[in-house]
């Protein structure tokens, strides 16, 4: 299939991109690489009147290290964070999910900001950014505002930007030196979304013991303490809790995938 008829505009700067966006009336959409977006174009997911490129704007791209945290511009892409070319805060974590998204085609051009704002439950950045406590940078033309990922995404594919916002960064907190973590993922082939996921992250500098269960119908599940994990029941009362009862496949997928990340924890 093909996208219905749409008009394109290259903003110069995000406040002209957020001017093309309020005059559009709630039909327009921002597009970066393309990768999410461009599919559900051409199956008529998706019908905007406008798209607004920004994929070449500079403040998109800034790549900020402070003492205790990273900012990345929205549009970093996948390729980037395998490769190395902006600092890595979490200990390897971030490399370790982006070499696994998709296929290096995929990894050139997706970028970080495009996947939390589709907001695919299947999609590793949403759940990624959940465990790493992440916030996410929000400009709009009342101003800026920072929202945590846990809170970001509302729901399957749905998140907390307005119409006329931009997310143009997230800041992600660097890691102690005694920071571990875990992660595993579930597909049928690579290169598939994942069926199943979950990351645990302990980091006992920072009082942090967390664990994440990705690729559900909905948002993902955060688990606050993840130190219980350890025994098997609760790792079924987790996967309860995230809202897998129904299905004994699907609870055994996501109990396996919890299991594995948490045994990663002590390889």
């Amino acid at each position: 299939m093909k996208p219905v008829a749409f008009e394109y505009e290259k903003p110069v700067d995000i406040a002209q991109a957020l001017s093309l966006l309020a005059a559009s009336d709630g039909t327009g959409k921002i597009v970066a690489g393309g990768q999410s977006l461009g599919p559900m174009l051409n199956l008529r997911l998706a019908q905007p009147t406008l798209l607004v490129d920004v994929r070449t704007l500079e403040r998109l791209k800034e790549v900020k290290l402070t003492e205790d945290a990273l900012v990345l511009g929205a549009c970093t892409t996948h390729a980037a964070i395998e490769d190395g070319l902006v600092p890595d805060v979490a200990r390897g974590f971030m490399q370790r999910v982006a070499r696994d998204i998709a296929y290096r085609a995929v990894r050139n051009r997706g970028t970080l900001g495009g996947s939390l704002c589709h907001a695919d439950p299947a999609a590793d950045w949403v759940s990624a950014m959940m465990l790493l406590s992440a916030l996410v940078i929000i400009e709009g033309r009342a101003g800026t505002r920072e929202v945590d990922a846990e809170h970001f995404v509302t729901g399957a594919f749905s998140t907390a930007l307005g119409e006329d916002e931009v997310l143009a960064a997230i800041r992600i907190p660097k890691l102690s030196r005694a920071a571990r973590w875990g992660w595993y993922k579930f597909r049928r082939k690579p290169g598939e979304f994942a069926e199943a996921l979950a990351g645990v992250l302990v980091d006992p500098d920072r009082h942090i013991h967390r664990a994440v269960i990705g690729a559900l119908h909905t948002v993902p599940h955060v688990v606050a303490d993840a130190r219980p994990l350890a025994d098997e029941s609760a790792l079924c009362e987790a996967i309860d809790a995230a809202g897998i009862r129904d299905d004994p496949y699907e609870q055994q997928i996501h109990y396996t995938a919890l299991k594995r990340a948490m045994a990663q924890l002590h390889a």
